[in-house]
């Protein structure tokens, strides 16, 4: 019987693949492929791992295993298999896991160590800072008992404030004529106009919600730069926080509604109308 190095070698060529493809469809070390085909088994790990690699040899080139593995134990020769050679291959895989559990639980017991002495450091930086927090109560409490109460005034004290003057008519007392109704389309100043009476007396920080109800493309830009753009389909909502006013451009006027704060803001203009540079909160609000 030929030897299974040989064997397995002509069944490569015969299919024409290069060593180099059985080594990366079977995962198996090059070297150790070159050794199977030599014969040279004091290179080859204990035979419970060569006959794994000969084993993925047989199907990489799509044949059975069974006369491969009988050619390699006619090759070992009987007694050979626990011989000094494969009983130092033996050795060393047993070594090596010996010192991968010995290094695993000196991994453990450290991360152990420094999982202890991070629980403490935090338990001792807990009570520093209750500690300090229960130091400055005391404080706080008797400065408020010391406080000396404000005199009641006595009733020969007591003084009558003098009645108020009226005060003079001011511009916005003074009635204006109605403006007549506009027809065309609003304008972006009355657009804001309508914004600014709508959200009179709104503070920072200011939060702006859109609500869809056609498609609708959308551009808001914040006064510190950032800018938020994207069409936004029909039935959605967009939300937007800032400490400074927005800046808005509107592609479909008539298919948002904005709300500033928690407060609706008007109409913005008709379906398809095209708004650009609208302050929301205006200037002076």
């Amino acid at each position: 019987m030929s030897p299974v190095g040989s064997y397995l070698r002509e069944l490569r060529q015969r299919r024409g693949v290069s060593l180099e493809e059985i080594a990366r469809v079977t995962r198996v070390a090059h070297r150790y492929l070159e050794a199977l085909e030599s014969d040279d088994f004091t290179f080859l790990p204990a035979p419970v791992f060569t006959r794994g690699f000969i084993r993925a040899y047989c199907q990489a080139l799509g044949v059975g295993p069974d006369e491969a593995l009988g050619q390699y134990a006619e090759s070992l020769g009987g007694g050979r298999e626990g011989g000094p050679a494969h009983a130092v291959n033996d050795a060393v895989p047993a070594a090596q896991a010996v010192e991968a559990a010995r290094r695993g639980r000196g991994a453990v017991l450290v991360s152990f160590v420094l999982l202890v002495v991070l629980g403490v450091a935090l338990f001792a930086t807990t009570l520093v800072l209750q500690a300090g927090r229960e130091g400055h109560q005391p404080k706080r409490v008797s400065a408020l008992s010391t406080s000396p109460a404000p005199p009641e005034p006595t009733p020969s004290e007591e003084v009558v404030p003098p009645p108020p003057s009226p005060a003079p008519p001011s511009a916005d007392a003074v009635p204006k004529p109605a403006a007549a109704p506009s027809t065309g389309p609003p304008t972006l100043a009355m657009i804001t106009d309508g914004v600014r009476s709508a959200i009179g007396g709104i503070t920072s920080p200011y939060r702006l919600v859109a609500r869809t109800s056609e498609p609708t493309w959308l551009r808001v830009r914040t006064e510190d730069g950032r800018v938020s753009e994207e069409t936004i389909p029909a039935g959605q909502i967009r939300e937007w926080v800032s400490n400074h006013p927005f800046v808005l451009t509107v592609g479909n006027a008539g298919g948002v509604a904005l709300e500033l704060n928690g407060r609706a803001l008007p109409r913005l203009g008709a379906s398809g109308a095209v708004i650009n540079g609208l302050v929301v909160p205006p200037p002076g609000s």
